[in-house]
C-alpha cells in the first residue's frame, strides 16, 4: 500500500451528477488513478492537475497540542464505535496542519497494513515518545484501546495545560521587556545622537551620567549588528549545551529551582507532572518499575529525572513507593502521604491523580500571583530605562540654565 509520502495531491474541476460545477483536491498515486477516483464519485472532470507547491513555503511543525487534539479526537471516534482505520480518515479531514495530516495518513497506512497502532507510532519518535507508545501498546494488548486512548488524551491535555500556564506567566513579562529593550535601543541609536550634537557646542563639561549614556549610544551605533549576532549565538549555544551536556542541563535545572517565585512554580509543575504521569501509567496496568522509568523520561527536569530513577531502583529492591519517594528528599510531604494512602487502599492511581490536580492548581494560582506581582515591577523597569535616558539628556540643559 502506498503511503502518503508516495501519493500526490491533485486539484480538479468538473461537474457532479446534478450538473453543478464543483472543484476540490484529492490524493492519488498518479493522474490516471485520480481521474478514476473522480469517475467513481460520479464527477465528470474538466481539469485535473497536480497541485503546484508554493515557491516560498515552510512546513508547519507538529506541536504537542496537535498530538493532544489528535489523541482526543481519535479516542472520541473509537468510543463512538468507529473502526480505527476509518477514524484516522475522519480525524485527518478536520486537521488544517498539512504536516500533521500527512502523519495521520502515514499511521493509517501502517495500521491498515497490519503493523499495529503502537508500532506505527514508534516510527515517529519526535511526535510520540516512549511513554505514549507504551500506553497505546498496553491498550492494544489488553483489548481496551479506546479506554487507553481516552486516558492518554486526558494526560496529554493536562500536560499541555500545565505548560500553557507556565508560558502564560513568562510570555507577558518577556514581551514587555523585549519591547522595552527595543525602545531603549532606538532612543540610543536615533535620539541620543541628536542631543550629542547639541552638547558639542556647549563648551562645558558634561555630567558623568550623560557621558555614560553618550558612550553607550556611540558603542551601540558602531556595534549593534555584532551585538545582535553575539546574542543570537549565545542563545543557540545555551540551547545546544543544555541539550548535549547532561552536566550543564543539571546545573541549569538546579539553579532554576532556586530562583525566587519562578522556582516554586517549576517545582510544583514537576511534582504535578510526576504524579499525573505515574497515575496514568499505573492505571494502564504498566508495572510500577517500568512506569517509574517512563515517568523519569517525562520529568522535564534533570534533577528529578535522576531522583525518579533512584526511586525506581529503591522500589526494585522491595522498598514501598512511599518510602522510596521519601528517601529521595525531592518530593513534598503531601505527595508522600497520598502515595502511602494509595498503596494501603489499593487505589494508588486515584490518589496520585488527586495529588496531580492539587499541584496543578498550585501552579495556576502561582502563575496568577506572579503576573500580578510582575506588572508593577515591569512598569518600574520601564520607568528607569526610559526616564534615565531622558534625565541623562536633559541634565546638561538644566545645569546650563543654573549657570546662566
Amino acid at each position: 500500500m502506498a503511503t502518503v509520502a508516495d501519493t500526490q495531491l491533485f486539484v480538479y474541476k468538473g461537474k457532479n451528477r446534478k450538473g453543478e460545477k464543483i472543484e476540490g483536491e484529492l490524493r492519488a498515486d498518479n493522474l490516471s488513478l485520480a481521474k478514476g477516483q473522480l469517475r467513481k464519485q460520479g464527477i465528470i472532470s474538466t481539469s485535473v492537475k497536480k497541485k503546484p507547491k508554493p515557491l516560498f513555503s515552510r512546513r508547519k511543525k507538529i506541536t504537542p497540542a496537535d498530538i493532544a487534539l489528535f489523541t482526543r479526537q481519535l479516542a472520541t471516534m473509537m468510543k463512538a464505535g468507529v473502526p480505527l482505520v476509518q477514524s484516522f480518515d475522519i480525524v485527518a479531514d478536520g486537521v488544517e496542519n498539512e504536516t500533521m495530516k500527512e502523519l495521520i495518513f502515514q499511521i493509517r497506512d501502517d495500521v491498515a497494513a497490519g503493523g499495529g497502532f503502537a508500532n506505527a507510532l514508534r516510527k515517529s519518535p519526535r511526535n510520540f515518545d516512549d511513554l505514549f507508545c507504551s500506553l497505546v501498546d498496553s491498550g492494544e494488548t489488553a483489548g481496551a484501546l479506546e479506554t487507553m486512548l481516552d486516558r492518554v488524551a486526558t494526560y496529554k491535555e493536562k500536560t499541555e495545560q500545565l505548560k500553557a500556564k507556565i508560558k502564560k506567566a513568562m510570555t507577558y513579562p518577556v514581551a514587555v521587556m523585549v519591547v522595552a529593550i527595543i525602545v531603549t535601543a532606538i532612543l540610543l541609536i536615533k535620539v541620543v545622537p541628536v542631543f550629542a550634537e547639541t552638547f558639542s557646542s556647549f563648551g562645558a563639561d558634561l555630567p558623568a551620567f550623560t557621558l555614560f549614556v553618550l558612550g553607550l549610544s556611540e558603542a551601540l551605533q558602531n556595534s549593534w549588528m555584532a551585538i545582535l549576532v553575539i546574542i543570537a549565538i549565545a542563545i543557540y549555544a545555551f540551547k545546544e549545551a543544555r541539550f548535549r551536556s547532561p552536566k550543564f542541563a543539571y546545573a541549569v535545572d538546579k539553579y532554576t529551582l532556586k530562583v525566587p517565585i519562578v522556582g516554586g512554580i517549576v517545582y510544583n509543575a514537576v511534582v504535578a507532572r510526576f504524579a499525573r504521569t505515574l497515575a496514568t501509567t499505573f492505571s494502564a496496568g504498566v508495572p510500577i518499575v517500568d512506569a517509574l522509568e517512563s515517568v523519569a523520561g517525562a520529568a522535564g527536569n534533570a534533577l528529578y529525572h535522576d531522583a525518579i530513577l533512584q526511586v525506581r531502583d529503591d522500589v526494585t529492591t522491595g522498598i514501598q513507593l512511599q518510602q522510596a519517594i521519601k528517601s529521595s528528599g525531592m518530593f513534598p510531604i503531601l505527595l508522600q502521604q497520598m502515595a502511602a494512602i494509595g498503596e494501603e487502599s489499593g487505589a494508588l492511581d486515584e490518589m496520585l491523580e488527586k495529588a496531580a490536580t492539587h499541584y496543578e492548581e498550585l501552579v495556576d494560582n502561582s502563575v496568577d500571583n506572579l503576573t500580578s506581582l510582575l506588572e508593577p515591577m515591569i512598569m518600574a523597569v520601564l520607568g528607569v530605562l526610559v526616564g534615565g535616558l531622558l534625565i541623562a539628556m536633559y541634565l546638561p540643559i538644566f545645569q546650563l540654565g543654573n549657570v546662566v
